[in-house]
C-alpha cells in the first residue's frame, strides 16, 4: 500500500526537501537522527506515561480510598483510550504525525496537573469524602486520553526508522533506557514514601518535569508522510487486520496477554497492601523489581527474537507467566520471607512480560508496509485495547462482589482474611490458566515468517 499526495503536499516537499515532513523515504541521515531522538526522548517519555497508568497510579487510588472497581477501571483507562486513536487516525492523513504526537502529548501533560494537589486531595479523603478519587481518576483517565493521542502515531514515526533485520535490537536498546530511567524514579519514590507515607505530590512533580523533557526533545523528530488530503477510513484500516491471518493470529494472543496482565498486576498490588499488609514503599519496590527484570533482559529477548523467530518466546514466556501467577496462591501472610517472594514474583514477571511485548513488536512491525504503518498499527492497538480494558474493569467489579460476599454482608457470619485471600487466589488460578495457553495462535510465527 502507497501513500499518494496532492499537489500542494508535493509543492511544499519540492520547496523544502530537508522538512521534516517528507513524502519521500526519509534519507539515510535522516533515519539516523530520529534514531537517536527516540533513543534520547523514550527514557523521559515512556517513565512519564507509565507512572500515569501503571502501578504508582494504583497505590495512590488506595491512598485516597479507591475499591476495587476504581482500581479495576483505572487499569482499563491506560488500554481503553486506545478507542480514541480511531478518530486520530482520520486525521493522520491531513495533519503531520509530529504535531499529533506534540498535542497528545500536550494534553496529557496538562491532564496530569491536579495530581500535584494531592496533599489536599489525600486529607479531604481521610475526612471521609469521596470526590477526591473520583477527582484523581478524571485526571489519570485525561492523561491516558493524551497519552493514547500521542501513541496512534509514535509506532508509526519509528517504524520509517527501524531496518528489518535490526527490529528486535533497536527495541531493545529503547526500552532499556526507561526500564533504567523508571528504577531510578521508583527507588526514589519508595525511598521518600518510606519518610512521607502518602506524600505522593513531589513524585507527581516529578513526572510533570519527565513530561516536559520529552515535549522539547521530540518536537525535532522527522518523520515519513502519510499525507494524502483525504481522511483514512477506519474501517479500511480494520479490513487490512481482518484480512490478514497472520495479524489476526498475532492480535488474538497479545490481546489476552494484555488483558491479563492489565488484570494480574494491579490486584496483586491491592492485595498485598490490603489482606497482606505491605507499605507503600514496599509496593514500589516490587515495582523496581519489576523494571529491573525488564531491563535485565531486554536486549537477550531482542537478539533472540531476531535469530530465532517470536514463537519461541511467546510460547515460553506465555507458560512462564502462568506459573508465576499461580505462584501468588502461597502469598499469606507478611513478613521477611513474603517480601522476598512478592520481589521475585515481580522481578520474573517484568522480565517475561518484556520478552512478550518484544515479540509483539517484532511481529507486528514486519507485517506492517513502511510506506502507510498507520492503518495496520492503530487497528491493531485498538483491537488489542478494547479487550485489555473490559478484562481489569469486570476483574475488579468481580473481586468487589466477592470481597463483600467473603465479608458476609447481610448476614451474621464474619470473614476473616483468609477468606479475603480466597477470592484473590481464585481470581489468580482462573488468569494462570488461560495464560498457560495463549500462546498458541502464535506457533508460526519462526524465524523466517513474513
Amino acid at each position: 500500500m502507497t501513500s499518494t499526495a496532492g499537489p500542494k503536499i508535493e509543492s511544499r516537499n519540492r520547496e523544502n526537501p530537508a522538512s521534516p515532513t517528507s513524502i519521500e523515504p526519509l534519507s539515510k541521515a535522516q533515519r539516523a537522527r530520529g534514531r537517536r531522538l527516540a533513543i534520547a526522548s523514550h527514557p523521559a517519555g515512556n517513565a512519564f506515561a507509565i507512572a500515569l497508568t501503571e502501578h504508582l497510579p494504583t497505590i495512590a487510588l488506595l491512598a485516597l480510598g479507591a475499591g476495587e472497581s476504581m482500581v479495576g477501571g483505572q487499569s482499563a483507562l491506560k488500554t481503553g483510550a486506545n478507542l480514541l486513536q480511531l478518530p486520530t487516525l482520520r486525521r493522520v492523513a491531513r495533519i503531520p504525525k509530529r504535531t499529533i504526537l506534540l498535542r497528545g502529548h500536550l494534553l496529557a501533560v496538562l491532564g496530569m496537573l491536579p495530581l500535584l494537589a494531592f496533599t489536599p486531595l489525600r486529607e479531604a479523603a481521610e475526612a471521609g469524602a469521596l470526590w477526591p478519587a473520583w477527582l484523581a481518576f478524571a485526571s489519570l483517565g485525561m492523561a491516558a486520553a493524551g497519552i493514547s493521542i500521542g501513541n496512534t502515531v509514535w509506532f508509526p514515526i519509528l517504524r520509517a526508522y527501524v531496518d528489518p533485520a535490526r527490529i528486535g535490537r533497536f527495541f531493545g536498546l529503547l526500552r532499556s533506557g526507561w526500564h533504567l530511567t523508571l528504577i531510578f524514579f521508583y527507588f526514589g519514590a519508595a525511598l521518600w514514601l518510606s519518610r512521607a507515607p502518602g506524600d505522593f505530590a513531589p513524585l507527581f512533580g516529578v513526572i510533570l518535569a519527565l513530561g516536559i523533557l520529552r515535549f522539547l526533545i521530540i518536537s525535532g523528530m522527522p518523520e515519513r508522510s502519510e499525507l494524502t488530503g483525504q481522511g483514512i477510513r477506519v474501517r479500511e484500516a480494520f479490513a487490512l487486520v481482518r484480512n490478514s491471518p497472520p495479524l489476526r493470529r498475532l492480535l488474538t494472543t497479545v490481546s489476552t496477554g494484555q488483558a491479563l496482565r492489565a488484570s494480574v498486576l494491579p490486584f496483586a498490588l491491592v492485595m498485598l497492601r490490603r489482606e497482606i499488609g505491605f507499605s507503600e514503599a514496599a509496593l514500589l519496590s516490587t515495582t523496581i523489581a519489576s523494571f529491573s527484570g525488564g531491563l535485565v533482559s531486554l536486549y537477550f529477548w531482542g537478539r533472540v527474537i531476531d535469530r530465532h523467530g517470536a514463537a519461541i518466546v511467546f510460547r515460553g514466556t506465555s507458560i512462564g507467566l502462568a506459573a508465576l501467577t499461580l505462584s501468588l496462591l502461597v502469598l499469606s501472610t507478611s513478613g521477611e520471607n513474603a517480601f522476598a517472594g512478592a520481589l521475585l514474583f515481580f522481578f520474573l514477571y517484568g522480565m517475561l512480560s518484556a520478552g512478550f511485548g518484544m515479540a509483539d513488536t517484532h511481529v507486528l512491525f514486519r507485517l506492517t508496509p513502511v510506506e502507510s504503518p498507520a492503518r495496520i498499527l492503530v487497528a491493531a492497538a485498538v483491537s488489542v485495547g478494547m479487550v485489555a480494558a473490559i478484562a481489569p474493569l469486570i476483574a475488579g467489579i468481580g473481586l468487589e462482589l466477592g470481597l463483600r460476599s467473603a465479608e458476609g454482608l447481610g448476614t451474621a457470619t464474619v470473614s476473616t482474611p483468609s477468606d479475603r485471600l480466597l477470592v484473590y487466589h481464585v481470581f489468580f488460578a482462573s488468569a494462570a490458566t488461560i495464560q498457560a495457553i495463549n500462546w498458541w495462535p502464535t506457533r508460526g510465527f519462526g524465524p523466517d515468517h513474513s
